[in-house]
C-alpha cells in the first residue's frame, strides 16, 4: 500500500500484518480521489472505518484541512497511528477510537459539517452501512455540498434513496464499488 499522489506521493503505509482487514486497493483509491479531483484541497473528510487511514491520509497528502478519522478496533487505530506518525503526520488530525454511530453523534453535538464522509465498513455488515446511511440521512454533518461515499462489494445493493439521501453516482472496479450519495435537491 501506498500513497498515490500529493505531499506524501509513493510513500508506503505499514499494512495490516495479521490483523483483519480488507484495504482500499491502491487503484479504487487512486479513481476515488481522481473523481474528487481539486475539491478535496481544504476540505474536512471524515474517514469512517478508517483501518490503516489509507483513504484519510491520501485525503491529507492532497491537501485537505483536516481530516477526522474514525476506527473502534483498538488494535487497528495503533496500526493507524503508526502510519500517521511515519509520516510525521501531527496537524490537521483526529482519530477517534469509537463506533462509527458513537463517532458520527459526538462529531454532529460539535456542529461538525464535512465536505466528504467515506465509509467502507467490512463487506459483510450490511447493518453497518445500513445504519450509518440511516444516521448521515438525518445528520447536520451534511451541507448541500456534502459528498458521502461508501465502498462496498459490487453485488451489493444499497439503497438509491433514503429521506434526504440519494445516489447520484456508482463507479464499479473489479469486485468493489463505490454508492456516491448527495442530499437530495427537495431536502
Amino acid at each position: 500500500m501506498r500513497v498515490i499522489a500529493g505531499k506524501f506521493r509513493s510513500r508506503r503505509l505499514k499494512s495490516p500484518g495479521s490483523l483483519r482487514l480488507r484495504p482500499t486497493s491502491d487503484r479504487l483509491r487512486e479513481t476515488l480521489f481522481n473523481v474528487l479531483g481539486p475539491t478535496t484541497e481544504d476540505s474536512l473528510f471524515i474517514d469512517l472505518y478508517s483501518g490503516t487511514g489509507a483513504i484519510g491520509i491520501e485525503a491529507v497528502s492532497r491537501g485537505a484541512r483536516e481530516v477526522i478519522f474514525v476506527e473502534k478496533h483498538p488494535a487497528i487505530a495503533r496500526l493507524l497511528r503508526q502510519n500517521l506518525d511515519a509520516l510525521e503526520i501531527r496537524s490537521g488530525i483526529e482519530l477517534i477510537t469509537a463506533d462509527a454511530g458513537k463517532a458520527l453523534a459526538k462529531l454532529a453535538a460539535r456542529h461538525i459539517v464535512a465536505d466528504f464522509i467515506f465509509l467502507d465498513p467490512p463487506y459483510d455488515d450490511h447493518d453497518q452501512y445500513e445504519s450509518t446511511l440511516e444516521f448521515l440521512n438525518t445528520s447536520h454533518l451534511l451541507a448541500p455540498a456534502t459528498l458521502v461515499i461508501a465502498e462496498h462489494f459490487d453485488a451489493a445493493s444499497l439503497p438509491d434513496r433514503y429521506t434526504r439521501l440519494e445516489r447520484v453516482r456508482v463507479i464499479e472496479q473489479g469486485e468493489a464499488a463505490l454508492s456516491f450519495y448527495k442530499l437530495a435537491a427537495a431536502a
